[in-house]
C-alpha cells in the first residue's frame, strides 16, 4: 500500500566502496526504465559498505533521502537509517544474510523485509567446490613444498595420503537453501553423496541432495561426514551450533567449510582441533571477529584455507542476478502480488 503522499520514492543506495559490489551505471539505467509508473528512485552517492547486513552508519545524504522513502533497496539497513525513514514498507537488502537488519524496531513493524538469498548461489558453491578439491587433493601440501622447494611425492603417494576423490566423500550440508543446494548439485554430480539439513525437513529434498534432516538428526550423521559443510543463515538457534563437541565426532581427515555466519561455528575449538591434526583441514570465508585479528591461530594453519569473506564475489554475473530478482518483486509489490524471497522477521531469514 502506497503512503498517504502522492509521491512514491524508490531510495537506492548501493554505491558501495568495493566495486564488485557497487551498483554499475547501466543497473541505474536498469532500474530507470524498468520504474512502475508513478515512481520516482533517488540514486545515493555518499559511499555505502557492502559487508554485514545492516550495521552501517549511515551518511547525512542517505538520511535525508528516506525521509520519504517507500521503498530502500541497500545492503541491509541501519537502525538509525529505519528510524529516519518513517514511511518506509519495503526494504530489500542486496546481502543473503538480514541478521543485523532484524533489530527491534524492524520486528515489531510492518514493514517488508526481502534478501538475496539464492542470488549469490553460484559463485558461492564454486567457491566451496573450489576449497574441498584444494584440500582433498593435497594442494596446501604442494603449495607448501613449491615454496620451500621440496620435491616429495611420497606425501602424496605413500602410507599417509590424505588424497581423496568426491566419489568416496559423504558431506553433509547444513543449511539445504540455495547455497546449500547450488553446492549438493554440483558435488553429486561429481560422485559425493550429499545429506542436507533443513529447518523444515518435510517440505521435501532439494535439488542434489541424497536426503535431508531436521535440526535434531545431524549430529547422528557426524561419524560418517568426511565434509561438513555451514551454510546456514545467523540465527538464534544456530549461534554456536558447530561446537568442539561436534568437531570430536567427525573423521579424524573430515574438512569443515563455513560460508554462513562466523557466530555458527566455535572458532577457538575449530583452530585447537586443525592445529591437533585432528582434522584434515577447514576453508573459512567468515569469522567471529571480522577483519580476523592478526591474534588469530588460524592465520599460521597450513591446512587452512582462509578468505576475507569474499565467497560471493561474482563481478560479471551479480547484478543481472540481483536487478532481476529486485526488478521482479517490484512489480509485485506495486500490483499486490505474493513477494519473493520475504523475510520471517522472527526466524531470521
Amino acid at each position: 500500500m502506497a503512503p498517504d503522499s502522492g509521491v512514491r520514492r524508490l531510495v537506492v543506495d548501493l554505491r558501495a566502496r568495493a566495486s564488485a559490489w557497487a551498483l554499475p551505471a547501466a543497473g541505474e539505467d536498469r532500474l530507470r526504465h524498468a520504474a512502475p509508473k508513478g515512481w520516482e528512485i533517488t540514486f545515493v552517492d555518499a559511499l555505502t559498505s557492502s559487508d554485514g547486513d545492516g550495521g552501517a552508519t549511515p551518511s547525512g545524504e542517505v538520511r535525508a533521502a528516506v525521509a520519504d522513502a517507500e521503498v530502500y533497496f541497500g545492503y541491509g539497513m541501519a537502525r538509525a537509517l529505519f528510524t529516519a525513514a518513517p514511511r518506509l514498507r519495503w526494504i530489500h537488502s542486496a546481502s543473503a544474510g538480514v541478521g543485523g537488519l532484524l533489530f527491534t524496531e524492524v520486528r515489531a513493524s510492518e514493514v517488508i523485509v526481502t534478501n538475496s538469498a539464492g542470488v549469490h548461489a553460484v559463485p558461492i558453491a564454486e567457491y566451496m567446490l573450489g576449497g574441498i578439491l584444494y584440500l582433498l587433493k593435497s594442494f596446501d601440501i604442494a603449495l607448501n613444498h613449491q615454496r620451500a622447494g621440496i620435491w616429495d611425492k611420497n606425501v602424496f603417494a605413500g602410507p599417509a595420503s590424505t588424497v581423496r576423490e568426491l566419489r568416496d566423500c559423504r558431506v553433509l550440508i547444513i543449511g539445504a537453501g540455495g547455497i546449500g543446494s547450488a553446492l549438493a548439485t554440483r558435488l553429486t554430480m561429481l560422485g559425493a553423496r550429499c545429506t542436507g539439513v533443513r529447518r523444515h525437513p518435510e517440505r521435501g529434498t532439494p535439488e542434489g541432495f541424497g536426503s535431508v534432516v531436521g535440526p535434531d538428526g545431524w549430529h547422528d550423521l557426524l561419524p560418517e561426514a568426511d565434509v561438513l559443510v555451514i551454510a546456514a543463515p545467523a540465527t538464534s538457534e544456530t549461534k554456536s551450533m558447530v561446537t568442539g563437541e561436534v568437531l570430536d565426532r567427525l573423521p579424524p581427515n573430515a574438512i569443515v567449510v563455513n560460508v554462513a555466519r562466523g557466530s555458527l561455528v566455535d572458532e577457538s575449538a575449530l583452530a585447537e582441533r586443525l592445529a591437533e591434526g585432528k582434522l584434515r583441514g577447514a576453508v573459512l570465508d567468515v569469522f567471529e571477529e571480522e577483519p580476523l585479528p592478526a591474534s588469530s591461530p588460524l592465520w599460521g594453519l597450513s591446512r587452512v584455507l582462509l578468505t576475507p569473506h569474499v565467497s560471493a564475489v561474482s563481478p560479471h554475473d551479480f547484478w543481472e542476478r540481483e536487478l532481476t530478482l529486485f526488478v521482479d518483486n517490484w512489480h509485485r509489490y506495486v500490483e499486490g502480488k505474493q513477494m519473493l524471497n520475504v523475510v520471517n522477521k522472527e526466524a531470521g531469514y
